[in-house]
């Protein structure tokens, strides 16, 4: 029997976050290192699934099946593609990151006080939360991913109200009810999501006898299992409603902005580069493989809120006072363009989308990780409240704007290679909806240089005149973010070879090849 790589994967971070909490409450350095070389561990156990993983192989390698429910033929089934992999890679990748920036995030206060705030618990949720996304990118089993998908909202709601941002310009109380608001907001969407898709999971099984998503498809494909045109699209519409709340799709976006605002910088960083990515994965793996002539149906529907995502999402990042809701808009753009090119149905949007997925978790954690460390400085989240930090803190407002630059796409850094994807992709099947998303490249080189122009250039305020720069532990997480952001600019090929083939697979299933350039190629 082989060893179990994908459930060590998992169950890893799930064991240390257990681990962590029982620490005792005056070891809270030993609960921080403890965690920290938990999450360093599962991203070598991440490594050695992606560097054993073979792009040319099977469709899901590392496959486990064990019976669990067997009543309801519900089973513990993993697998993983190249999609798959590169996604828990980000995962892995990102989590030491959010633990280092947050080191003194759930640091107690004074003793009695509102502001009081259990470290260990704080470590233990981000692990858990490590656990249960990595377990949604490797389940096969629809009621298996299900359980994963609902179950990260708990541990994600006590990080969003417990252990939120405490910079606010009305004070303490204030702060402390926008934190509940946004916790709710959060876990109240995302349920009724779930609550949704719930009963499209069941109509599933009533209609396939299984959960089983690698048996569901090869019943599809080979004719044994039929479903009536309107069944298919209402289970179509259920699963979609759910990942469009995660995604998040306009207008299901609504409580992002107020989540990312109102988490810390590291939390924040977890809700868009980490959980918001179950939600397209989702429409990849799941929407499009199981429902494929419903997504086809929907598409013409789809694309029009993933344009309306990237325009509005844009406009309102420019409009924004607020740093961190300004990155939250951001993403809701952004979020726009993975989902364009999921459903452009061509290999480059997809490909493009999938890449996407993994450069906007790295740029957003570099953009939104600079921003938490200056916010800390400062004490305020307001744009206004700053100017002319360049000049007391460069190295800050540098990693700070190769952050922005790389929000916008740059080329030369990671984002520029998937939205150049995503667009020629688009482009090539729907070039009216192509032309109008590039208008959200604009808006976005707007709000990224306004925002460093605003912060960090002109005179310096004296509330930021005695600022110090990043810290050395600031730099260990943010160096490695800036290199990656260079290097998969410069050179996307290891990742795009492994997330190729799953994409040709995803585009079979759906029935759909590359339209045929106007003009040949010279030969």
């Amino acid at each position: 029997m082989s060893f179990p790589l994908l459930t060590a994967t998992a169950v890893l971070p799930a064991v240390g976050a257990i681990a962590t909490a029982a620490v005792p409450a005056a070891q809270r350095t030993a609960a921080k290192w403890l965690a920290l070389v938990v999450s360093l561990a599962t991203l070598a156990l991440a490594a050695v699934v992606a560097f054993r993983f073979a792009p040319g192989g099977a469709r899901y390698q590392f496959t486990e099946s064990h019976a669990w429910i067997k009543d309801f033929g519900v089973r513990y089934e993993l697998g993983v593609d190249g999609i798959a992999v590169a996604l828990i890679a980000l995962t892995a990748l990102l989590i030491p990151f959010v633990i280092l920036a947050g080191w003194h995030d759930a640091d107690p206060m004074e003793t009695g006080s509102r502001r009081w705030r259990p470290t260990q618990g704080f470590f233990a949720l981000i692990l858990a939360v490590e656990a249960m996304v990595i377990l949604s990118f490797e389940a096969t089993d629809v009621f298996l991913f299900y359980i994963f998908f609902e179950a990260m909202l708990i541990p994600m709601y006590f990080l969003i109200g417990g252990f939120g941002d405490h910079a606010h310009e009305h004070g303490e109380q204030a702060a402390s009810t926008q934190r509940s608001y946004a916790a709710v907001k959060f876990l109240l969407y995302n349920l009724v999501g779930g609550l949704i898709m719930l009963a499209a999971v069941i109509g599933l099984y009533v209609q396939a006898g299984n959960f089983s998503l690698p048996e569901i498809v090869q019943a599809r494909a080979n004719g044994s299992l039929h479903m009536a045109t309107g069944t298919e699209r209402w289970l179509f519409l259920g699963f979609f409603f759910a990942f469009a709340v995660k995604a998040p799709l306009w207008p299901l976006h609504t409580w992002l902005p107020n989540a990312m605002g109102e988490a810390t910088a590291p939390v924040a960083v977890l809700i868009t580069a980490v959980v918001d990515k179950v939600g397209t994965f989702a429409m990849l793996r799941f929407c499009l493989q199981l429902f494929p002539e419903a997504s086809k149906w929907a598409t013409p529907v789809i694309l029009v809120l993933a344009l309306i995502s990237i325009i509005y999402g844009a406009l309102l990042a420019v409009g924004q006072r607020d740093i961190k809701r300004l990155v939250a808009y951001a993403s809701i753009s952004h979020f726009g363009f993975i989902i364009l090119g999921i459903f452009a149905m061509t290999t480059q949007g997809q490909s493009g989308a999938t890449l996407y997925m993994v450069n906007h978790g790295i740029s957003t954690a570099a953009l939104m990780l600079v921003a938490g460390f200056l916010i800390s400085r400062r004490g305020s989240r307001l744009i206004a409240d700053y100017g002319g930090v360049q000049k007391v803190a460069p190295v800050l407002a540098g990693t700070f704007l190769i952050g922005g630059l790389a929000t916008l796409s740059l080329p030369g850094l990671a984002p520029f290679v998937s939205e150049f994807l995503v667009l020629v992709g688009t482009f090539t099947r729907h070039p009216a909806i192509g032309i109008i998303a590039t208008f959200g490249i604009v808006l976005a080189a707007l709000y990224t240089l306004v925002l460093y122009q605003r912060t960090m250039t002109g005179p310096v305020k004296t509330e930021v005149a005695a600022m110090p720069d990043l810290r050395v532990r600031e730099l260990l997480v943010i160096a490695p973010l800036i290199a990656l952001l260079i290097f998969l600019g410069v050179y996307p090929k290891p990742v795009a070879d492994i997330v190729n083939p799953a994409v040709r697979h995803t585009m079979s299933d759906v029935h759909q090849t590359d339209p045929k350039p106007e003009v040949e190629a010279a030969k």
